[in-house]
């Protein structure tokens, strides 16, 4: 820094500021300092600032899996705002128990960042009492933390809107579909089916255990099996909801393979509204992983520079049901189509 205040012919607390991007610098200064800095390959140490602000510079993500839609579009949001704060992104990927139970006792994150963003982890009491122990804000994105700053949709609201939709086209039978996940890591799965509960009470509709399954996401034969326990019940229903866009896909794809019409016979709703769901014009209940990555780091940045300002602070994200052509109102029976008696495996 010496030798950058040197060349650049001013003081080396000039360069420090000018380097940090304080607007206390004029532009002509500024720029005569960032051509000395170049000119020598100069570049601020991020641990030797830290010394001094306290601040990694860091915003450190805790996520249970890169490989998926939500994941990916919401880190896409994330990582731009944070870069144009000066900050960088740490991702800690924790796919599994054994990685989980590693990060819990090391706490890698603790030193190495200004703030942490946890995103869809079921976490226990004591994981949580952990994680307040880290010295720094911790922001819970796609799920609701009592007490702790949050950032979420409201997935009650966005089942009873989207149950509502099918029963508005006089869906009475209307099966639910969950997923299932790893286990430790939440999916919304019992928020999505209160909601779904809900919207069938206040219809006046029984609820119905039977018509409540569970399957695997990306496993077209698991989706084959579901369809065949909900087509062998005494009376099958007239509509799915998937609580996941993929998890839907898949059962539109056997209900095709075994020729029955979606929706002429069975309409189709999904969760999320991923990219797969325009390509299959599939009715679902959308949400914004974008808006959800941007939030959270605009509170990051918030409750890095006032700790206490955000401590409880939620932010609820809207959903809304975007009809396709995997919904109709119900046939009646009559006018349904004739189907294959049995489900190709």
């Amino acid at each position: 820094m010496a030798d950058v205040a040197e060349r650049a012919g001013v003081s080396t607390s000039t360069v420090s500021r000018t380097l940090r991007g304080l607007s206390t610098v004029s532009p002509e200064v500024r720029a005569r300092v960032e051509k000395a800095a170049r000119e020598l390959n100069f570049a601020v140490s991020r641990q030797a600032a830290s010394l001094v602000t306290g601040r990694t510079g860091t915003v450190a993500v805790m996520v249970p899996t890169l490989d998926s839609w939500f994941m990916g579009a919401a880190l896409s949001s994330l990582a731009p705002l944070l870069r144009s704060a000066g900050l960088q992104l740490n991702v800690y990927e924790i796919p599994d128990l054994a990685e989980r139970t590693d990060f819990f006792e090391h706490l890698p994150a603790r030193r190495n960042a200004d703030a942490l963003l946890v995103f869809s982890f079921d976490l226990t009491d004591e994981e949580t009492a952990r994680l307040d122990d880290l010295g720094m804000p911790v922001i819970y994105v796609s799920q609701h933390v009592d007490g702790r700053p949050s950032v979420y949709v409201d997935d009650v609201a966005g089942a009873l809107h989207g149950t509502r939709h099918l029963l508005n086209l006089g869906h009475r039978r209307i099966a639910f579909v969950q997923t299932q996940g790893a286990s430790g890591f939440t999916f919304s799965s019992n928020e999505r089916l209160l909601g779904y509960q809900q919207a069938l009470t206040e219809a006046g509709v029984p609820l119905d255990d039977d018509l409540v399954v569970s399957t695997r996401v990306g496993d077209k034969r698991a989706a084959a099996e579901v369809l065949g326990t909900l087509l062998s019940l005494r009376e099958p229903p007239t509509a799915v909801f998937a609580e996941q866009d993929e998890v839907a896909v898949a059962l539109i794809w056997n209900l095709r393979q075994t020729r029955i019409a979606v929706p002429e016979r069975i309409s189709v709703l999904g969760f999320d509204d991923q990219p797969l769901a325009d390509w299959f014009d599939l009715s679902t209940v959308a949400q914004s992983p974008s808006d959800m990555g941007r939030e959270a780091g605009e509170l990051a940045l918030k409750l890095i520079d006032d700790a206490e300002g955000g401590h409880g602070r939620h932010l609820v994200l809207p959903t809304h049901v975007i009809p396709r052509s995997t919904t109709a109102p119900v046939a009646q029976p009559a006018d349904r189509p004739p189907a294959d008696q049995s489900l190709r495996e």
